[in-house]
């Protein structure tokens, strides 16, 4: 009859779940469990502490949870979260995931995705909040205690991250490397946080030309960043005021708020001295909430000192530092003019530090 049916059903549901759970058991409901009885072997694992994972599952958790059905148990908000940051931690594909998770390769896809989506739109007001001028002054008087320059603002560079080639896109996503990306425009501070990134433009696209077409590099043209009024350069009152600018390599044009370094091998001492001094070492949701996962690393990491941002010894910001691109050249005589006025500074008595000449 129709009850005995129904009873059926509901036993070999149960049965079924019973054995799948049994059977198909993986690396979450065992290894995991077993790394959080051991913190260095965790945080090796997913690249941050258990203590961490847990602050981070609380502010997410929520918006990654999925309800049961009458066919399948959800997995897990803090499953999801393991597969996504093993994804993010190891590179691996989806399909290596999938199997060492025992769920399906679209399961993964789908949960990397959800996840780094709900990183972004959660954590990014907290961990990445667009600068005031009241943040960009913070952010200048630690570049000139940390680093030793005046009115910066923050380094700016393009970095390419490699993806499969999308079906119909032509060239657009091809770059000069040779390989398929899209590009990831970024603004660092001091402390070697994520100020500012712009995640999307096509592989083929030069470090000037993402910038020229970022929300970003248009603000930054119109002069609506809200950064602070020109100050002189400390002792160096005679220069006159300066602006606060950027910092980025040959890729991009000099304006007047954006220092590139001077071209060319044959530069006289000053010039290479400014050179030197300009170069302060250290798919779009997945690159987006990788940089949120970083500063929020961070900010919580408990054992991080505040004097811990300290410059690289001299040889390993030498040995950092990037290959030379080619950019614009097409600089205005204010830009020119205010590089000239950090070039004097830099080889003056009040601008110097006594390592630079070491490097000529």
């Amino acid at each position: 009859d129709v009850d005995h049916y129904y009873c059926c059903c509901y036993y070999f549901r149960f049965v079924f779940r019973r054995t799948r759970r049994s059977v198909w058991l993986g690396e979450y409901h065992r290894l995991v469990e077993e790394l959080k009885l051991d913190g260095s072997r965790f945080k090796e694992y997913f690249r941050m502490s258990r203590a961490q994972f847990e602050v981070l599952l609380q502010k997410i958790g929520p918006s990654i949870t999925r309800r049961d059905t009458n066919y399948r148990e959800a997995i897990s908000s803090e499953e999801r979260l393991s597969i996504c940051l093993r994804y993010l931690s190891t590179g691996d594909s989806f399909r290596s995931i999938a199997f060492s998770y025992r769920v399906g390769y679209c399961t993964v896809a789908r949960i990397v995705k959800d996840v780094c989506e709900a990183i972004w739109s959660g954590m990014v007001q907290e961990y990445m909040p667009f600068p005031e001028q009241h943040h960009w002054k913070k952010i200048a008087e630690d570049f000139h205690r940390l680093w030793n320059f005046p009115n910066c603002l923050g380094a700016i560079d393009g970095k390419h991250v490699a993806i499969q080639a999308p079906s119909s896109t032509g060239s657009m996503y091809y770059n000069y490397k040779g390989s398929f990306s899209i590009v990831l425009l970024a603004v660092v501070d001091a402390r070697y946080l994520f100020r500012m990134v712009d995640v999307g433009a096509y592989g083929k696209s030069s470090d000037g030309g993402t910038l020229c077409a970022s929300d970003f590099g248009k603000a930054l043209h119109q002069g609506t960043l809200d950064l602070p009024e020109d100050a002189p350069l400390p002792g160096a009152e005679d220069l006159q005021p300066v602006p606060h600018v950027f910092v980025g390599d040959e890729a991009f044009p000099l304006k007047k708020n954006l220092l590139r370094p001077y071209p060319g091998k044959h530069l006289d001492r000053e010039k290479h001295v400014f050179n030197y001094r300009l170069s302060p070492k250290g798919a779009d949701a997945v690159v987006k909430a990788t940089c949120i996962l970083h500063n929020f690393l961070r900010f919580e990491d408990a054992g991080e000192e505040e004097g811990s941002c300290v410059p690289l010894p001299l040889e390993q910001q030498l040995a950092m530092q990037p290959i030379q691109r080619v950019g614009s050249n097409n600089a205005s005589r204010e830009a020119l003019e205010i590089r000239q006025r950090y070039t004097t500074y830099f080889s003056s008595p009040a601008g110097e530090v006594a390592w630079q000449h070491s490097v000529l």
